[in-house]
């Protein structure tokens, strides 16, 4: 239980966010995270990808304490997030309990709300343990035909708090196309070493987003992250990040974009899976 603790609290990923592990144990982990700014939308609301790293830390905690010391290394080979409702200036609070134990995977079910009670997300996690063997080499990312228009967003992209923590930037935001980069940097960092899955999962979300903007085009609408559904292919190493988003289908608010998170060096898969978004415009709203 004090190696998943430190895991929890000594990553730099999560201690940067401020994650305090008030409870540990092999059924059962309660993560508690006060508001900061720098990780909220711009205003005092919670980003999406915060909520989702909570998930997938409280997950992993009780998918390493259920599995034991020897199971490692680790990463989520599945998770599935539904966001609820808004967190608006408040702290939150995550707690884990485990569904199923296997010999290597572990099931997760883990429900993050406000301090005051108020549902925020919910996720469903399943946790690997490799018990000491290598990765399989990933595929290469398709990736995308390689246009550079950044739209009238892309620049800006940065200004937003918890993106420019992250130090996430926009090489592309045109036609439903997204491709955002998440440079290697030590504070996005998992104490075991290479990015954490939280910034990765933080990555996905704001690259499906950011596709579903560039179907659209910015302007003062609603908008929001119904879910997201991903798969991490391994864990993931110092390496800068690239995601390629693409709206593939669109439902009047509704977007579903798919996208790859890979390597920038040589495009190696890391992480893909799905962001369903929610635009409500003008003439949708009436």
């Amino acid at each position: 239980m004090k190696e998943v603790g430190r895991w929890l609290e000594e990553s730099p990923y999560s201690s940067g966010l401020g994650v305090r592990a008030e409870r540990v144990d092999a059924e059962r982990v309660h993560l508690a995270l006060p508001f900061d700014a720098t990780n909220s939308n711009g205003d005092t609301a919670l980003h999406g990808g915060v909520a989702a790293s909570m998930i997938v830390m409280a997950g992993q905690a009780v998918g390493r304490a259920a599995l034991g010391a020897d199971a490692g290394p680790w990463h989520t080979p599945a998770i599935q997030v539904s966001y609820l409702s808004a967190a608006l200036g408040e702290g939150i609070v995550a707690e884990a309990r485990l569904l199923r134990r296997g010999r290597e995977l572990a099931f997760v079910d883990v429900a993050v709300a406000t301090e005051p009670g108020k549902a925020v997300a919910r996720g469903l996690v399943t946790v690997r343990g490799r018990a000491g063997a290598e990765p399989t080499p990933a595929a290469q990312a398709a990736g995308d035909d390689g246009g550079t228009d950044r739209g009238p967003m892309g620049p800006h992209l940065h200004k937003i708090p918890f993106h420019g923590k992250l130090g996430l930037f926009a090489e592309r935001m045109e036609g439903g196309r997204s491709r955002i980069c998440l440079p290697w940097k030590e504070t996005n960092a998992d104490v075991d070493g290479g990015v954490h899955e939280g910034a990765v999962l933080a990555l996905l979300d704001t690259t499906g987003a950011m596709a579903a903007w560039a179907e659209t085009g910015p302007g003062p609408y609603k908008a929001s992250t119904p879910g997201i559904q991903a798969r991490f292919l391994a864990a993931a190493d110092r390496s800068d990040l690239v995601a390629y988003g693409h709206v593939r289908h669109r439902d009047r608010e509704l977007l579903f974009s798919e996208v790859e998170i890979a390597r920038a060096s040589d495009r190696r898969l890391v992480s893909h899976g799905t962001v369903n978004y929610r635009i409500v415009t003008p003439d949708l709203a009436r």
